[in-house]
């Protein structure tokens, strides 16, 4: 058997998400089938992070164990034959054998991306979330230099959560607007592992600050004390993006 490892991308508008559930069509249950059919055999694939329903990605991981040998350059082509137009392949990677993508990864990185304008975009609402206010971003990068480090976010983790900890150390998190797109911007968050909705949270109390509905201060305390109404709105799902997954490839890459 080979190990590898799947570098995809998806728009995850008609997904409910990665992980296969009983109420609709999933992105984890549409490539262990197309894995199926090229391998000729039943394939099922572990992934790096359950991506919610609507949450898009550049760069998911997932590892499978395969029958047999297929050149690893050739497999994004002969799989994507499989896969519908909004699921891709970008890479395989033949890993050792104890690889995971789930447990090895070294941390993440998620942009969310808010289109400010008196005017919606219907072409930008499919990737961001839409607000007609224009948001202050030096106070949002004033305040998203608050969350860097490690944390208590229990006031960033939505109902629902399994997690056992709520301590979570983030790299940084940054805001940017596009030089290509006047008014979209990025909220880029950088990190070792996040809860569950922390991302889309952490984008809705930036938004607040920079549209003078809260303060830095009210952020700090929002770290300091954690309750879930401490924090900003959990913003819709189809403004982010899983853009990049950190392993040690070094490490694992045959």
């Amino acid at each position: 058997m080979d190990r590898l490892a799947l570098v995809t991308e998806y728009d995850g508008t008609e997904f409910v998400g990665f992980q296969i559930q009983d109420n609709g069509r999933s992105v984890q249950g549409v490539l262990n089938e197309a894995l199926s059919k090229l391998y000729k055999e039943e394939i099922k694939v572990t992934g790096c992070s359950r991506t919610d329903s609507g949450v898009h990605a550049k760069g998911h991981v997932s590892s499978a164990d395969v029958p047999f040998y297929i050149p690893e350059e050739r497999i994004p082509l002969a799989l994507n034959a499989f896969l519908p137009g909004d699921l891709s392949c970008r890479r395989a990677i033949r890993v050792k054998e104890g690889f995971n993508a789930r447990y090895d990864n070294l941390g993440k990185r998620y942009i969310y991306r808010i289109y400010s304008s008196p005017v919606r975009s219907p072409l930008l609402s499919r990737y961001s979330a839409y607000t007609s206010y224009r948001p202050d971003i030096g106070r949002m990068n004033e305040a998203a230099a608050l969350f860097s480090g490690e944390h208590d976010f229990g006031s960033f983790c939505a109902a629902g959560s399994s997690a056992k900890t709520t301590v979570r150390k983030l790299d940084h998190v940054l805001v940017r607007e596009r030089e290509d797109i006047r008014g979209l911007l990025e909220i880029e968050v950088v990190g070792e592992a996040f809860l569950y909705n922390m991302v889309r949270i952490i984008a809705g109390t930036l938004l607040y600050v920079g549209t003078g509905k809260m303060s830095c201060d009210e952020v700090r305390i929002s770290l300091e004390e954690p309750d879930r109404s401490n924090a900003g709105k959990t913003m819709p799902p189809q403004g982010l993006t899983l853009e990049e997954v950190f392993y040690d490839w070094d490490k694992w890459r045959i």
